[in-house]
């Protein structure tokens, strides 16, 4: 991994600031509180966001609302862009979030950024969502929190470094085999359970199975007696059978006497109801006989009635003439009074427009006065004439009405006589179809009679029927019992089979839980007496390899610092040895610049340890010191660029505020603060 460039807004006490990285050594310079540490801080926000406990206050320029980093670099062969933004409400907190690689960009939520970070620099995923201890121990430690390690408890210091190597595994492998032997000591208790009546239900299947065999021993006496019961049943119904079909005879012989005894009932009612008619008729004839009836009379009021129904027409069209001569007079004597209003004022001719002469208007009154005298004098004759005539319409109507009603009469009456010539047919009739039903009556009840002896003569056979009937119920039922008797042992004996096979599956399941329980039992022996005392010996001889490699690398690395008469070693914890002259001294009593070199020197071994366990981490050739030479004499600051040039990365960048740090890097970027603000010194 090799950083490019980093853009800080509004982070710490910067306001916009752009950085470009080189490759090889680059020195971070300025005066202390320049705002060196706060690119360092930036870059580690850009990759991985807040820790855990991080508050965005940290990094947020006081006073201001939104604040931001875009980092730049690249890992092999992807060109990264990473951008992150924190907003301030009730909280600081992280707003916006990106990532461009190779050009393509994602906007993505905080975690999955981390997440895509640590799968780009191939960090373990464990570390999703905890703090970057891994980048801390490898590219960038604080050296104040490298030296809180080293004091740190050793339990603290050990539980921190096997969760850095990656060797804190073997304690979760015994920790999860420790719940595994819980659940195994229980699912053994509860199969040593279930596998108490394997013997027991073995015992029953035993039993089981002899009843068994006795039942279906027993099923063939039932079929032998069920087969003799239905043999009886078969003989009684062939008993019956002949019986029924000699009463089926005397069936037949009430239906006929049902059926003959129905036809003479209906005969005789047919008898009886022409009788009646016979009679009926006779008296309608005789009381005919006593009207006259004469063909001529009804030929007479026809042309009479003719007669008067021409001589109606004739006086209706005089009448109609008569009405449209009185309407036309009275039309004209409507016009002899208009004029005879207009010629009494008339002064001037509407025509000609002369004055109208008094001699000649009294002229035209006089001519009009004596045709209006005429004309009213024609019409009461007319009316006269009118009502005279529509009274002798009236006569006519009442005459015609007289005369159809008579004929109306006679017409029935001729209706009538035809009527008894027919009735009288019709009793010739009847009484011929009465002669034949009295034969046919007479011979029905000869058949009646002979039907009823024949049916007494069979009467007999009834109580021999119900006798055999009654048999064949008994034995219908004791074929009925017997067959549910052996239904009852075939369903006993399916019953018994089914329980036999459930047992069998049972004693089944409880074998297969057996051979599971002695797997479960060789499975316990085994994680505790093989697999929990091998892990427990990988893990410490790990940590003895580890140990034994960062005590030397350390003690290597300490040596080029403080050269003079210290022997550096670790212990089994892992915490700094110093001996001089034999002598163990305390971390404690060395001076601040040993304090330093022991630090540095414990930092640089952990970081060789971890890229040589983690070989396939992207940030081996990254190393950033912060302050790595605090408190360092003259002396020791010239052994730092042996240091330097032993490190061997990539990329590494510095902060110090040692001018003589100058001299033994490639790139130096100058920082100052004016009014607050940290910019760049060009």
């Amino acid at each position: 991994m090799i950083i490019k460039k980093i853009i800080l807004d509004n982070i710490r006490s910067y306001e916009h600031e752009e950085i470009i990285f080189e490759k090889g050594s680059t020195l971070l310079a300025g005066d202390i509180g320049s705002g060196k540490t706060s690119i360092l801080l930036g870059i580690e926000f850009g990759l991985f966001g807040l820790q855990p406990g991080q508050r965005g206050s940290v990094l947020l320029r006081n006073g201001e609302e939104v604040g931001g980093i875009k980092l730049f670099f690249e890992v092999e062969d992807k060109d990264v862009i990473v951008e992150r933004t924190l907003k301030k409400g009730k909280t600081i907190s992280q707003d916006y979030a990106a990532i461009t690689v190779n050009g393509i960009k994602e906007e993505l939520s905080v975690t999955e950024l981390k997440s895509k970070v640590l799968e780009i620099l191939n960090y373990p995923g464990e570390f999703s969502k905890k703090q970057n201890i891994l980048y801390k121990f490898t590219v960038y430690t604080p050296q104040e929190e490298m030296k809180q390690i080293i004091l740190e408890d050793s339990e603290s210091r050990l539980n921190t470094l096997r969760h850095v190597f990656g060797v804190d595994k073997y304690k979760r492998i015994l920790e999860n085999v420790s719940i595994l032997r819980l659940k195994l000591r229980e699912e053994r208790r509860l199969m040593e359970g279930a596998t108490q009546t394997l013997d027991e239900d073995k015992k029953i299947c035993e039993n089981k199975e002899k009843d068994l065999e006795n039942k279906k021993e027993g099923i063939f006496a039932l079929e032998s007696d069920l087969l003799l019961k239905i043999e009886k049943r078969k003989d009684k119904e062939k008993e019956k059978n002949e019986i029924a079909k000699l009463i089926e005879g005397k069936g037949e012989l009430r239906a006929k006497l049902g059926q003959t005894q129905g036809l003479f009932h209906s005969k005789t009612e047919i008898f009886t109801n022409n009788s009646k008619s016979i009679d009926s008729l006779k008296k309608e004839i005789n009381d005919f006989s006593l009207f006259n009836f004469n063909s001529s009379e009804l030929q007479e009021l026809e042309e009479e009635i003719l007669k008067k129904k021409n001589q109606k027409e004739k006086l209706s069209s005089l009448n109609l003439e008569i009405s449209s001569n009185l309407a036309a007079l009275k039309s004209k004597l409507f016009d002899f009074e208009d004029l005879e209003k207009k010629m009494q004022n008339l002064e001037v001719c509407p025509t000609c427009h002369q004055n109208v002469d008094a001699i000649y208007r009294a002229n035209v009154l006089n001519k009009n006065h004596n045709e209006r005298s005429q004309a009213k004098n024609k019409i009461e004759e007319m009316e006269i004439e009118k009502t005279n005539i529509q009274n002798k319409i009236r006569e006519f109507e009442i005459s015609i009405n007289l005369h159809e009603k008579k004929l109306t009469d006679l017409k029935i009456l001729k209706m009538r006589l035809e009527g008894i010539k027919e009735k009288e047919n019709k009793v010739l009739e009847l009484e011929k179809q009465n002669y034949s039903i009295e034969g046919d009556l007479h011979l029905l009840k000869n058949q009646i009679e002979t039907i009823k002896g024949e049916l007494l003569s069979l009467s007999k056979y009834d109580n021999i029927y119900d006798e055999k009937e009654k048999e064949l119920g008994f034995l219908l039922r004791e074929e009925r019992m017997a067959d549910i008797k052996l239904a009852e042992s075939k369903k006993e004996i399916e019953v018994f089979e089914n329980t036999i096979l459930e047992l069998k599956e049972r004693i089944k399941k409880i074998e297969e839980i057996k051979e599971k329980l002695e797997y479960v039992i060789n499975l316990e022996g085994w994680l505790n007496k093989q697999f929990m005392p091998l892990i427990s010996t990988v893990e410490k001889n790990v940590m003895i390899s580890l140990k034994s490699e960062f005590s030397r690398l350390f003690s290597e690395w300490f040596q080029i610092l403080v050269p003079e008469n210290f022997n550096v070693r670790l212990s089994d914890d892992f915490s700094p040895l110093i001996e001089q002259k034999d002598y163990e001294i305390d971390y404690a009593y060395l001076s601040g610049g040993e304090r330093t070199a022991i630090a540095l020197a414990y930092r640089l071994a952990l970081n060789q340890v971890i890229n040589s366990l983690m070989s396939k981490i992207k940030t081996k050739d990254l190393v950033i010191l912060d302050e790595p030479t605090d408190g360092f004499s003259s002396q020791q600051l010239d052994k730092m660029r042996e240091v330097l040039d032993e490190l061997n990365v990539a990329q590494l960048i510095i902060v110090s505020h040692e001018q003589k740090i100058e001299g033994f890097v490639e790139n130096v970027i100058k920082f100052r603060k004016e009014y607050g603000i940290s910019i760049r010194d060009e």
